[in-house]
């Protein structure tokens, strides 16, 4: 049924084959260092590929390369050995990514980075002023997209009057307002409390299942993982290889009451033996 949903939204496939990223030595002064130097080895030959519409989450201890990951998939950094390939086909709309332009994508950062004298309206936009829409244009995208994040009626709002989750709610909208194919995710809910945390999950897989777009979320919550995501990949300490790639044996439908049942605590324990097992 998802996979169904999935190709009907337009979400893509991202495919990791042999990357590694290795970063050089720097000095003092933040030079690199001398040629010949060793560098310092982020991931070492991770290979994944991540079906159109499909919710991976990526496990790991800090300092891992799971943020590195992420920014190999989302184009802002370069692989030494091996690729990272977001594949596009046709969209329903006709829009094609494979062979041409690189797939929408929108990536959220833990901080939610608001510009502070801009209106929640006017944050929500910003992509789409950037790209140079007409005002009427953006502003009713904007609006659409504060719906479905809950924030209907705080467009006239600025940041420093927003608690934390919802200023992570405007980040969202802002990320949601460009139609992306691709969400990439980085920690976005580990500076909030648990019970806003919990509800920001919620709606991000209520807002996925609705849209259908491929989402890649980072996280050390091995309970946030297992209750958001159909696939969890379980990173080494570094250099970040895969030590486990588990699909997630639970309902489509989640709710508050399955973090309590037998069969999430089964997945919880895996992940955490998983973890345990790579070095974690």
């Amino acid at each position: 049924m998802q996979t169904n949903r999935a190709r009907a939204s337009g979400g893509v496939r991202v495919r990791l084959t042999g990357v590694r990223r290795v970063f050089p030595v720097l000095d003092d002064a933040g030079r690199a260092a001398r040629d010949g130097a060793p560098g310092v080895i982020a991931i070492d030959g991770i290979d994944l590929d991540i079906a159109p519409g499909a919710f991976v989450a990526l496990l790991g201890p800090s300092g891992c390369g799971k943020s590195t990951l992420l920014r190999l998939v989302a184009g802002l950094d370069r692989a030494d050995a091996g690729a990272a390939v977001v594949e596009a086909e046709e969209a329903p709309g006709g829009e094609r990514g494979a062979g041409g332009a690189r797939a929408p994508l929108a990536y959220v950062f833990q901080d939610a980075h608001l510009l502070p004298w801009r209106s929640v309206l006017e944050n929500a936009a910003l992509p789409l002023e950037l790209a140079g829409a007409p005002l009427d244009e953006r502003r009713a995208a904007a609006r659409a997209a504060l719906v479905q994040v809950g924030l209907a009626d705080a467009g006239a709002r600025y940041p420093a009057e927003l608690s934390g989750g919802m200023r992570m709610r405007v980040s969202l909208a802002r990320a949601l307002i460009t139609r992306p194919r691709l969400l990439l995710l980085d920690e976005p809910f580990a500076a909030l409390d648990e019970l806003t945390r919990s509800r920001l999950d919620d709606e991000l897989r209520a807002l996925w299942a609705e849209l259908g777009m491929t989402v890649l979320f980072v996280t050390h919550s091995i309970t946030e993982a297992a209750y958001l995501a159909e696939r969890a990949v379980v990173l080494s300490p570094r250099p970040a290889r895969v030590v486990a790639d588990r699909t997630l044996s639970l309902p489509d439908q989640r709710t508050a009451a399955l973090r309590t049942e037998p069969a999430f605590a089964r997945e919880v324990r895996a992940l955490q033996e998983a973890l345990e097992s790579g070095g974690a």
